[in-house]
């Protein structure tokens, strides 16, 4: 195996996202009940067989380290890593002024593994990939660059890095979230947009960040200011992530991306894992997700009072350890561990976080519910937008989300 090095991008402020990151970083959402978003970039490395990792924070990182170090406790033995890399101003009285500079500042790093391939991930995707099949593509092509690539709709493109290619996959154009966007030839309707997920030969990064860094006018980012400075005198190319393919994957699964830097992309990649067949399977015991366990007990569902409709029951929703459904009703929704429904509380299409009590008669309805929120009893979330806009945050598509430590009256 080649000699190589992984930077993940961790230190956004993820503002899309608020109010989940008003108290954190957006790679420690939690995600799925039990995980944490940057669980998921980290499997990919770890199961793909690549175990020196560094992951460069920055913003209201202190959770990220706690669960980095909780969960990722690689073999030291055996030259293995996965080290949080806090900002330390090593090129100036300033923090990371873009993902460019991130890198930028910890070039050091680079110089003491002197790898042969530099890989530079965002730490915010919730995907599966083989990483070692880019690798190859990339030594394949004898690429200087490989961008890893995906199909967005066009109506929704100018969220993303959008590149233009020739027939051999070599990238004739990049533009960072443009206005209006380029369709992929031949298909109208779709748009190639980059993953944010990079590989350097690490002479070419070397040389474009310290150029990088002179240039009074950059922003210092990857997309705005990196590849397309690159793309007419290097071998850049894209690779396609629709080809990528992990044990165990089903059909559904091939080319599942997701950026869940908005409440309603979140919500929507949450409810995504309560389907009966879902495109992302936590269930593949072939390429595990791997997080922190802690030591909760297994999840309680108790009473079964049908005459007087006191019942715990859960249906298409994912129910995480410690949990107690106490005579409520959930449907579609995630409970992460230790969440309490109390008797005749109906939840629907909602993710509870760790530690939500929800009292008797209380009702749910598209919500997301941060950490040791105490929902009163016969309270109504959900069900009057209007009245819930007065109280708490509700985003475009709806989704009502009430902040951590929030006293709900």
């Amino acid at each position: 195996m080649a000699h190589v090095v992984t930077m993940i991008l961790a230190g956004g402020a993820g503002t899309r996202l608020e109010p989940l990151t008003k108290e954190r970083a957006k790679p420690a959402v939690p995600f799925g009940g039990r995980y944490r978003i940057i669980d998921f970039v980290l499997s990919n490395f770890v199961n793909s067989g690549f175990f020196k990792i560094k992951v460069l924070t920055q913003v209201k990182a202190s959770s990220l380290i706690e669960h980095i170090g909780r969960a990722w406790r690689l073999s030291a033995v055996v030259d293995q890593y996965i080290d949080p890399v806090p900002a330390q101003m090593r090129r100036g009285a300033h923090w990371y002024l873009g993902t460019a500079d991130a890198v930028y500042q910890n070039l050091n790093i680079i110089h003491d593994e002197n790898p042969d391939y530099v890989f530079v991930f965002g730490g915010d995707h919730i995907y599966k990939m083989d990483v070692g099949q880019m690798l190859r593509y990339h030594i394949q092509k004898k690429a200087d660059v490989t961008i890893s690539t995906v199909p967005v709709p066009v109506s929704g493109a100018s969220d993303f890095g959008i590149i233009e290619i020739e027939k051999d996959w070599r990238i004739k154009g990049f533009e960072e979230k443009p206005k209006d966007p380029k369709p992929i030839p031949g298909r109208a309707k779709k748009a190639l947009a980059s993953m944010g997920n990079y590989i350097f030969n690490t002479s070419v990064l070397k040389e474009a960040l310290e150029q990088d860094a002179e240039n009074k006018d950059s922003s210092h980012d990857f997309g705005r200011d990196i590849l397309p400075s690159i793309i007419n005198n290097r071998n850049v190319f894209a690779y396609n992530f629709m080809t990528n393919i992990i044990p165990g994957m089903s059909k559904p699964e091939r080319g599942y991306w997701r950026d869940v830097g908005t409440i309603d992309s979140y919500w929507t990649a949450n409810m995504d894992l309560t389907s009966v067949t879902p495109a992302f399977n936590l269930y593949n015991y072939k390429w595990p997700i791997r997080t922190h366990y802690p030591p909760y007990p297994p999840a309680k569902f108790v009473f079964a009072d049908e005459e007087g409709h006191r019942m715990g029951i859960a249906t298409d929703s994912i129910v995480c350890e410690g949990s107690v459904i106490s005579g409520g009703h959930i449907d579609k929704s995630i409970l992460s561990p230790r969440v309490r429904i109390n008797s005749y509380a109906f939840i629907t299409e909602s993710i509870l976080m760790e530690d939500v009590e929800v009292g008797r008669y209380a009702k749910i309805r598209r919500a997301i519910i941060d950490k040791g929120v105490n929902i009163p009893p016969e309270a109504r979330i959900g069900y009057d937008i209007e009245e819930d806009k007065k109280r708490f945050y509700v985003s475009p598509g709806g989704i009502v989300v009430i902040s951590k430590g929030t006293i709900v009256e």
